[in-house]
């Protein structure tokens, strides 16, 4: 909408800056029509699907191949060892056999890192997530994301040069409350990864963990863990009330 000519606004010289804005104004209606003009904001990226996740209601024999005669890998129990709460893997894959049983592709947690299987989809339930957690280690940065859109981003303690932390593709195990007096606390989200380095550490097996910071040295933004990620004690108590088992956690460079 053309504005109207200001009241005040008169005589000659009035008359030549009323000339010289409507010159402006034709410009600009030919700028936008010809692409001239600042293009607008982009519209926003839709949205990720929630990631597949499976719940086991019994142990699971995990195979190398969507068959029941495949080579099992390993055992996959029903509840974690921590705090028992009930498996959650990341569905990576489907097959149906020839004889109509259903099979999963998952994630297993443990050695080794980022390890695949296939188990069959009998006495399981289905589940999904909409988070995701990525870390990057030159950064010391994690970024949580939610249905593929960042809504947080937490500065981070990493592994020091000695004790990486890993990276590829893992998932949360389970989530415990440890409490301010202990090392690492309040929370840590025990994940699928190990360590590289360490097969076992104050009596566990290597599990890396986003965990808190206190009791602990190193400030956000450093190099100092034995492979696990710290974070600030309201960092971590925001992800404790919202990640579960199951999450996938990426870790990169």
């Amino acid at each position: 909408m053309i504005p109207p000519v200001p009241a005040a606004v008169t005589g000659t010289s009035g008359r030549r800056r009323w000339s010289l804005w409507r010159r402006g104004a034709g410009w600009l209606v030919a700028a936008l029509a010809t692409g001239l003009a600042p293009a607008a904001a982009a519209a926003p990226a839709p949205a990720e699907a929630p990631a597949p996740l499976v719940a086991l209601l019994d142990a699971h024999v995990a195979r190398s191949a969507p068959r029941a005669d495949a080579a099992a890998v390993r055992i996959v129990s029903a509840r974690r060892p921590l705090t028992h709460v009930r498996t959650v893997l990341p569905v990576l894959g489907r097959r149906t056999a020839a004889s109509g049983a259903r099979w999963l592709r998952v994630g297993l947690p443990g050695r080794p890192n980022a390890g695949t299987a296939w188990i069959p989809e009998a006495r399981t339930v289905a589940r999904s997530t909409e988070w995701r957690l990525l870390v990057g280690l030159n950064d010391r940065r994690l970024i949580v994301l939610r249905l593929g859109r960042p809504v947080r981003r937490f500065a981070v303690v990493v592994g020091a040069r000695a004790t990486p932390t890993p990276r590829g593709h893992f998932f949360v195990e389970e989530a415990m409350y440890l409490g301010s007096a202990a090392a690492g606390g309040p929370y840590a989200l025990a994940t699928s990864a190990r360590s590289d380095v360490l097969q076992e550490f104050d009596g566990g097996p290597g599990q890396i963990a986003l965990h808190g910071r206190d009791n602990l040295w190193g400030p956000p933004g450093t190099a100092s863990s034995h492979g696990c990620i710290r974070l600030d004690t309201a960092a971590i108590t925001w992800l404790a009330r919202r990640i579960g088992a199951g999450v996938p956690l990426t870790v990169r460079r």
